[in-house]
C-alpha cells in the first residue's frame, strides 16, 4: 500500500534527504519500551548507513522521545523526507488516525482527538501499521506452534483488542480475518485459524464455538505488539474457566519484526520522489 504522504511547504528545495519516524505507543513497564527499541535498533541494521533514524513514543515514557521530540531530531539533522512507520497491532487503532492527523497527513481525524498537529517541515510519507501479511503470519505461528500437539484436532485463535468505534471495529475485523487466514494456511492446523476480539468482546462466545461446538483444542496466540497487561491480565482472565493453551506471548521479541520494518521502510525510500 503506498504510502500517504503530507507535502511539505518548502517545494522548491533540490537535495532532499530521507529519514525515518517510527512512533509506537508507549508503556510506563520499561521492558515493553526496551522490546520496542531493540526492534528498531535491528531494523537500522537493514538500511542504508547514515540514514537518520529516530523512536519516539505516544504517551510520555520517561527518558524516550516523544514524538514532537522526534521529529526535531530528525529536522535538526536535515531531513527532508521523513517515512513515518506507526508501529501499531491494527489498521483499527484510532492512534493511527489521530496521528496521521497530527502529522499533517490529514485534514481532519475521523475521531475527535486531544493531540495538536505537530511542526514539522519535512515531507511525511506515512507507512501502514503491522495488520497481515506473510511476515506477520509467520511471527504469529511461531510464538505459539510448540503448543501443537494434534493438529489434526486444534484451531489456532488469534486476541485481539479491537474497538468500539464505528469504522475503526471494521478495520479491526478486516485485519484480523486476513492474517487469521494467513496464520491458518501456514499452521496447517484442522481447524484453521480464526479471531476474537476483547472489545467488542468475542472471546469466550468463539473459545465455546470451536472447544464446545466443533470439539477442537484452542491454541491462542495474543495479537499484541509487545507484553503487558493485555497478555498477562486481560486475556487470562477471559479465558478462565475454558479449555485452552496459552502462552501469552506477544509479536515482540522477533526477528521478522524488524524485517517488516526494514522492508517497509525501504519500499518506501524507493517510492521517493523529487
Amino acid at each position: 500500500m503506498p504510502a500517504k504522504v503530507r507535502k511539505a511547504s518548502h517545494e522548491g528545495e533540490v537535495v532532499r534527504k530521507p529519514g525515518v519516524l517510527v512512533i509506537s505507543h508507549g508503556s510506563p513497564d520499561e521492558h515493553w519500551v526496551a522490546l520496542v527499541e531493540a526492534a528498531v535498533a535491528e531494523a537500522a541494521v537493514d538500511l542504508p548507513a547514515g540514514l537518520p533514524l529516530a523512536c519516539a513514543f505516544l504517551e510520555t515514557v520517561e527518558g524516550r522521545l516523544m514524538i514532537q521530540d522526534g521529529i526535531d531530531r530528525l529536522e535538526s539533522q536535515g531531513v527532508t523526507d521523513m517515512i513515518v512507520i506507526p508501529l501499531f497491532v491494527s489498521s483499527g487503532s484510532t492512534h493511527i488516525d489521530e496521528i496521521a492527523y497530527a502529522l499533517g497527513v490529514k485534514d481532519t481525524p475521523e475521531k475527535e482527538t486531544d493531540l495538536e498537529r505537530f511542526r514539522v517541515s519535512a515531507r511525511v510519507f506515512f507507512g501502514d501499521p503491522i495488520d497481515d501479511g506473510p511476515l506477520v503470519a509467520a511471527m504469529v505461528w511461531d510464538k505459539v506452534k510448540r503448543l501443537s500437539v494434534r493438529p489434526e484436532q486444534e484451531v489456532l485463535l488469534l486476541v485481539g483488542h479491537g474497538s468500539v468505534h464505528p469504522g475503526f471495529l471494521q478495520r479491526w475485523e478486516r485485519g484480523m480475518a486476513s492474517l487469521a487466514a494467513q496464520a491458518g494456511e501456514l499452521a496447517g492446523l484442522a481447524g484453521g485459524a480464526d479471531y476474537a476480539l476483547l472489545n467488542p468482546d468475542s472471546v469466550r462466545s468463539k473459545m465455546r464455538y470451536w472447544s464446545e461446538q466443533r470439539g477442537m483444542d484452542v491454541i491462542v496466540a495474543p495479537l499484541f505488539l509487545s507484553a503487558g497487561y493485555f497478555t498477562k491480565v486481560t486475556i487470562p482472565k477471559r479465558l478462565e474457566g475454558l479449555a485452552h493453551r496459552y502462552s501469552g506471548e506477544a509479536l515482540l521479541p522477533h526477528p521478522l519484526a524488524a524485517r517488516w520494518m526494514s522492508q517497509q521502510i525501504l519500499n518506501i525510500m524507493g517510492s521517493l520522489t523529487c
